[in-house]
């Protein structure tokens, strides 16, 4: 037989990658069919639903600063970083420490799939998120929330918001 030629099991693993890669696509095309992107209004009163305005001290207006540089209110927003981790969805929260993706191993502090956190109903994003803000920091956890909404008057965030 030939150095170049086709032998039975030396692409044994091509099914798996090849099904692994459809599953990839099809949880692409799901989570981007039920994308949603708040208005700032909208998603105050959400976020006020779910009992954040005031949680560990922190405002409405924080939280909403905080959505809009971190995804622009997308719920379906995922970044990739340089180590191989993901920010998934309107808070950006990290595949590193929060949440499961494919790597074995990580700490999945909030005890969930990253693609839960990309769902537009965000509950399981604002559980996670009240899971993370126990951390000392706070709200400081978050380099954009830092950089952006901390130390500022936010009140235009939800000014105007029938709260």
């Amino acid at each position: 037989m030939e150095g170049g030629s086709w032998a039975p099991g030396r692409w044994s693993c091509l099914p798996g990658i090849t099904l692994l890669a459809l599953a990839s696509l099809l949880s692409c095309l799901l989570t981007s069919s039920q994308a949603k992107v708040y208005s700032r209004c909208e998603l105050a009163r959400v976020l006020q639903d779910f009992g954040l305005d005031g949680f560990r001290r922190h405002s409405l207006a924080d939280w909403v600063c905080l959505a809009y540089f971190a995804s622009g209110f997308n719920t379906a927003a995922v970044d990739h970083e340089a180590d191989g981790s993901t920010n998934n969805g309107i808070f950006q929260i990290n595949s590193r420490k929060w949440c499961k993706n494919l790597k074995p191993n990580v700490p999945n502090m909030c005890q969930m799939y990253c693609s839960d956190l990309l769902n537009p109903n965000l509950k399981d994003t604002v559980i996670c998120a009240m899971k993370i803000i126990q951390d000392p920091q706070g709200l400081g956890t978050w380099e954009v929330w830092r950089h952006h909404c901390q130390g500022k008057d936010l009140s235009d965030w939800v000014d105007g918001c029938e709260l």
